[in-house]
């Protein structure tokens, strides 16, 4: 992501609050948490997410917990609302709070997603709880005068998210799910290419598992249309200090760097990561031991009469870029 990708308005300020519990439901495999922080709910930008701290004060779980921001309501008291699954102490005890009850929230934190600056077909694929950040942009992308189609997916119907919003707002809604037992039998990439061509796209937005992200940005680079993804990579501070989150990604003048999730992203332009090198430091990557600057590489390749340039580093950028659709969100 770049500055051009970013409109007036969506520059990050972030807050830390202690917001009180409204609600906590649960939603089939997941758990739906709502919490009265105004701060964070007027500042919001659909793709931005929340830290949570988790445990109480005298818990030796010292790193907040980041979740995508499902829902916020600015007017209704400032709410604002994220999904998670409890799968470890931390979000089991989230799951466990009740109302009235007080929890230390900062945000909204990370860059939100770009939004384009004309109507557009867009096509938006989530992956279990992984779909609960695309809700607020289809509203944001409906406001701008776009049509929203949605491509939802998981192993079974209980850990599907949002199929009911989904049928009821989109003008289309494809569900898959591993096992059969909602929607069609299959992966969400076994639909993708027939749901492109049906609705149309012009660019695709994709929360979820690694390996779907990976995929669905390969399979949309045989129609050259842009992926914008919504990484769900583990994060521990969630401010840009420790540097849990780093993976690779290609910038726009062909360098590899290893940035950071939860401040440069959680956003990317899905063609410019770098996904069969995530949890590597790549060999070529700025910084990597070895590394050189590209003119010295050129130097050191090239013979006395070869001028020819340096090949372009993996994942470097060939289709069209989403910085043609704007930011803002």
């Amino acid at each position: 992501m770049t500055d051009r990708d970013r409109e007036p308005g969506a520059d990050p300020v972030q807050v830390q609050m202690r917001g009180t519990v409204l609600t906590v439901r649960r939603v089939d495999a997941y758990h739906a948490m709502t919490v009265v922080a105004p701060g964070i709910a007027a500042r919001f930008r659909a793709g931005q997410f929340v830290g949570v701290a988790v445990g109480g004060p005298d818990t030796s779980m010292l790193l907040r917990r980041a979740f995508s921001i499902h829902d916020v309501r600015p007017d209704h008291g400032g709410t604002v609302e994220f999904v998670f699954a409890a799968v470890g102490p931390g979000t089991r005890w989230l799951a466990e709070r009740r109302t009235r009850d007080v929890l230390d929230l900062a945000g909204p934190l990370g860059r939100p997603f770009p939004i384009p600056r004309d109507p557009v077909s867009c096509l938006l694929v989530g992956g279990g709880y992984g779909s609960a950040p695309l809700f607020p942009l289809a509203d944001r992308l409906r406001s701008r005068g776009c049509q929203v189609d949605f491509l939802l997916g998981a192993a079974s119907a209980d850990r599907v998210f949002g199929a009911q919003t989904a049928r009821r707002t989109a003008r289309s809604a494809v569900v898959t799910t591993e096992d059969g037992s909602m929607g069609i039998r299959g992966l969400i990439t076994d639909r993708l290419t027939q749901v492109i061509h049906e609705a149309r796209t012009d660019v695709i937005y994709s929360c979820g598992p690694m390996g779907m992200l990976r995929q669905v940005t390969t399979l949309a680079s045989r129609y050259d249309i842009p992926v914008l993804t919504l990484v769900e990579e583990s994060m521990a501070c969630g401010i840009g200090v420790c540097m849990t989150c780093v993976l690779p990604v290609v910038g726009e003048d062909g360098v590899t760097r290893m940035v950071r999730s939860c401040v440069d992203g959680p956003v990317f332009h899905g063609d410019l990561v770098r996904w069969d090198d995530i949890g590597t430091i790549p060999f070529d990557a700025l910084g990597a031991p070895g590394w050189k600057p590209r003119r010295q590489q050129q130097a050191a390749s090239s013979g006395p009469d070869d001028g020819a340039a340096a090949a372009r580093p993996a994942g470097a950028a060939t289709g069209p870029r989403a910085e043609e659709q704007g930011h803002g969100g």
